[in-house]
C-alpha cells in the first residue's frame, strides 16, 4: 500500500486522525508513541514529541498549513510532507546519549523513494515522467518500452528517451546538434584506418552508442570497437541499440554476451561491439588503443593524462569539450581552475578556445612523454573539437611544451602577439605589440593571456584526406566545412581552392604519414603501417615539408569589429581580393563567418579597409576606392561637410526672411 502521507483530499488526513488510537498506532508505527486526550486528536504525519493531540479545528489548521500547502501534486495525488521515524538521519553522538533527529521528507507515489526538498522532490517526478514512469508502482507495472522513441542518423538507427534532448543526471544523452562533431570525428578515423589495419578504437562516453555503432556500421573489420559508459541504464541502452543494428556484443574481450543468442535465425550480425562498464579513467589505464575519443560532460581535463598513458605510438586522439562557458570567456575563474589560463573577452574568443585545450592536451601528453601534431580544431556554438595525433618520445615532447606560449593582447585595438621564446624578461613588453597605443592611451593598455598553444591549428593533408572520405561514405554536410578548414591552413580564398581525386601515386603518398625519428637521421614514410625509404618517397617528403613551413598565421580579424563609422564597407570575398593583391595571405575561418585570417599588421589592415569604404551619403556608388589616396577622402568630408553647411545657410536665410515679414505684419 502507498504512504498514508500520500493522499487525494485533505479530508482524508483528517480522517486518518479520526482512527482509534490503537489502529492508529498500528498505521503510523509501532515506535510513536500516542498519548491522546478526551476530544483530541493526533496528527497522523508528526509524532507526538513534535505536535501534541489537540481539537479538531486546531488540528485542520495544522494539516493545511503545515502539510497541505507544502505537498506535491502527481495525477490527483498530493504527496503531503512528513515528519514521521520513516527516514532516519545519521545519529549523532551527545556524550553518553544518542539523539536520533529526524527531518520532514516526502514519499515518491511512483517509486516509493523518500526526499528532503520539495524542488527535488518536483525534479524526481519530473524524471519519472520523462522515462514514461508515470503510473505508480502501487497500481500498475513500471510503462512498457514503447515509450522509447528510434532515430536515425547516418544510417545508424538509436533507441533514445523521450527526453532525449533535455538529459538529467540518469538519463543517456543524445544530441542531434553534435552531428557535426560526429562526422568529423568519423573521418578522422577513417582516415586513421587507411594507415593501419586493423585498430582499436575507443568511444570512452557512449550515452546512446550512436558513435561507436557508426565505426563499426560503416568501417566494418578494420576497426574493432569498443563502447564504454559508467552508467548502468546507458549501458543496457547501447547493448539494445547494437541488437538493433544486428551488432554482436562482447561483453569483454574473452566472452560472448549470453543475448546474442536470442536473435532470430537467419540474421546475420554487420560486426561485433565490445560494451564496457567502468570509469573511462580505469579502462584507459588498463588497455592500449590506436584511437581515442573523450567527450565528457562539460570539460575533459580530468581524463587527458588517463588517455596519453596507453595510446599507441602515432594513434590519434580526440578531444571534445562541451563547457564553451568558461572557454568562451563568460566564466572567466572556471577556465583558470581547470585550464589554468588566464583569459578575457576578445574578438577571437572562439580561437582562444581551441588554443586553450591544445594547450591542455600538449600538456597532458608531454607528462607522459609523448608530443602531439594538431591535426584539426574546430570551435563551433556548442563544442571545441580538437583532434591530435601522438607521438612518442622525450624529443617531440619537448617539441610540443616549447609552443605553448603567453599571449600579449591589445585591449584598445584588439592587436595580439605571442610573446618570444625565451626565459628571459622584457623590460617593457608593450614593445612586443606592433600597435602604439601604449604611448598615445594612459594607463596600462594590454593583458597577457595564456599560456595558450602557438603552434599550427590544422595539418592540410590529413584535412585533404579528410575531405576525400567524407565524399566516399557520402557525408554531405561536412564537407563544406572542411573545404573552408582547408583554404584557412593553407590562408587561401576558395576561388584559388581546388580538390583533385588522388591518383594511384598521389593516394598512395597523401594516405602516408612523414616521420622522422628523434634517435637516427633517417626519415620514414608511413603507408598502411609500413615503412619505405626516404629515397622512393622524396617528392612527398618535399611536398609535406613546404605545407609545414608554410604555416597558417595565427588568429583573424574581424571586419564589423574595425570598421569605420559613417563609412560603407566593401563585401567580404572583395575586402578578400584587395588584400591578396597587397601581397598578403588571406583566407576565411570558420570561427567568425565575418573573420579575416591574415599576415597582414593590423595598421595595413585598417588603411586598405578604409582605402575601399564608401561614404554613406554615396548610397548609389558602386564599391571601389574613392579617390587613390586618403588626402583625396579626406577633401570629399570637407566638401560634403561645406555642402551641408551651405544647404542649412539658405535654410537660415529664409526662415530669417519669413520671421521678418511676420513681425512687420504686426500692429505697432
Amino acid at each position: 500500500e502507498k504512504h498514508i502521507s500520500i493522499q487525494r483530499q485533505l479530508a482524508d488526513l483528517e480522517k486518518l486522525a479520526d482512527l482509534s488510537e490503537g489502529e492508529f498506532a498500528s498505521a503510523v508505527s509501532p515506535n510513536t508513541d500516542l498519548q491522546v486526550g478526551a476530544g483530541k486528536k493526533p496528527c497522523p504525519l508528526c509524532p507526538e514529541d513534535k505536535f501534541k493531540a489537540c481539537y479538531s479545528h486546531k488540528l485542520h489548521r495544522h494539516l493545511q498549513n503545515l502539510h497541505w500547502k507544502v505537498s506535491v501534486e502527481f495525477e490527483g495525488y498530493r504527496m503531503c510532507i512528513c515528519h514521521l521515524p520513516c527516514r532516519p538521519v545519521k545519529p549523532n553522538l551527545i556524550g553518553d546519549q544518542t539523539s536520533m533527529k529526524m527531518g520532514a521528507h516526502y514519499h515518491c507515489i511512483i517509486c516509493s523513494a523518500t526526499i528532503t526538498r520539495r524542488t527535488d522532490m518536483i525534479g524526481h517526478i519530473k524524471r519519472h515522467v520523462n522515462k514514461g514512469e508515470t503510473e505508480s508502482r502501487y497500481i500498475a507495472a513500471p510503462a512498457p518500452k514503447s515509450s522509447l522513441e528510434v532515430l536515425k542518423e547516418a544510417d545508424t538507427d538509436v533507441q533514445v528517451l523521450p527526453n532525449y534532448s533535455t538529459p538529467q543526471k540518469t538519463d543517456s544523452y543524445f544530441n542531434p546538434k553534435m552531428k557535426l562533431n560526429r562526422q568529423l570525428i568519423f573521418c578522422a578515423l577513417a582516415v586513421l584506418a587507411e594507415e593501419r589495419n586493423p585498430l582499436e578504437c575507443l568511444d570512452a562516453f557512449g550515452a546512446t552508442g550512436i558513435m561507436g555503432l557508426q565505426w563499426a556500421k560503416h568501417l566494418g573489420n578494420s576497426v574493432k570497437v569498443t563502447i564504454n559508459d559508467c552508467n548502468e541504464n546507458s549501458v543496457t541502452m547501447i547493448q539494445e541499440n547494437c541488437h538493433l543494428n544486428k551488432m554482436k556484443v562482447v561483453m569483454n574481450s574473452k566472452e560472448e554476451d549470453d543475448c546474442d543468442e536470442t536473435m532470430e535465425e537467419g540474421e546475420e550480425n554487420i560486426g561485433t561491439i565490445e560494451v564496457t562498464k567502468m570509469d573511462a579513467n580505469i579502462i584507459m589505464h588498463l588497455r592500449s588503443f590506436d584511437f581515442i575519443h573523450l567527450d565528457p560532460f562539460g570539460t575533459s581535463v580530468n581524463y587527458l593524462d588517463s588517455a596519453f598513458r596507453n595510446v599507441r605510438n602515432l594513434g590519434i586522439v580526440s578531444v571534445t569539450s562541451t563547457d564553451i562557458s568558461s572557454l568562451y570567456a563568460k566564466a572567466q575563474h572556471v577556465a583558470l581552475r581547470h585550464y589554468g589560463c588566464n583569459i578575457v573577452r576578445t574578438e577571437y574568443y572562439k580561437e582562444l578556445a581551441a588554443r586553450i585545450v591544445v594547450a591542455s592536451v600538449a600538456r597532458a601528453a608531454a607528462r607522459c612523454n609523448k608530443g602531439i601534431e594538431v591535426l584539426l580544431a574546430v570551435a563551433l556554438e556548442h563544442f571545441v573539437l580538437v583532434v591530435v595525433r601522438v607521438l612518442r618520445g622525450p624529443s617531440p615532447a619537448d617539441d610540443s611544451a616549447k609552443k605553448i606560449r603567453y599571449l600579449v593582447h591589445c585591449q584598445w585595438c584588439e592587436e595580439r602577439i605571442f610573446q618570444k621564446e625565451g626565459n628571459m624578461v622584457e623590460e617593457n613588453p608593450y614593445r612586443q605589440l606592433p600597435c602604439d597605443c601604449h604611448g598615445s592611451m594612459p594607463g596600462k593598455t594590454a593583458v597577457e593571456l595564456g599560456p595558450l598553444w602557438s603552434g599550427s591549428l590544422f595539418n592540410t593533408g590529413f584535412l585533404r584526406r579528410m575531405l576525400f572520405e567524407a565524399v566516399q561514405h557520402g557525408l554531405d554536410e561536412i564537407q563544406p566545412l572542411l573545404k573552408t578548414l582547408i583554404c584557412e591552413a593553407e590562408c587561401t580564398t576558395l576561388k584559388q581552392f581546388s580538390i583533385h581525386g588522388p591518383t594511384s601515386q598521389n593516394k598512395q603518398e597523401e594516405c602516408g604519414v612523414f616521420i622522422k625519428t628523434p634517435d637516427t637521421s633517417t626519415d620514414y614514410f608511413v603507408v598502411h603501417g609500413k615503412r619505405k625509404s626516404n629515397e622512393m618517397i622524396r617528392n612527398a617528403t618535399k611536398r609535406q615539408k613546404s605545407e609545414s613551413n608554410a604555416e597558417h598565421p595565427a588568429f583573424y580579424y574581424n571586419i564589423h569589429r574595425h570598421s569605420i563609422k559613417g563609412m560603407n564597407m566593401p563585401k567580404l570575398n572583395k575586402f578578400l581580393q584587395y588584400l591578396s593583391q597587397a601581397g598578403y595571405r588571406v583566407s576565411r575561418t570558420h570561427f567568425d563567418p565575418m573573420g579575416v585570417r591574415t599576415n597582414a599588421p593590423l595598421a595595413q589592415f585598417k588603411s586598405i579597409l578604409v582605402k575601399y569604404s564608401t561614404p554613406t551619403y554615396t548610397g548609389g556608388q558602386a564599391e571601389g576606392p574613392v579617390q587613390s589616396t586618403e588626402g583625396a577622402q579626406a577633401g570629399d568630408y570637407v566638401q560634403a561637410s561645406q555642402d551641408s553647411s551651405c544647404r542649412k545657410g539658405k535654410k537660415l536665410d529664409g526662415l530669417v526672411g519669413h520671421l521678418s515679414c511676420s513681425f512687420s505684419s504686426l500692429p505697432p
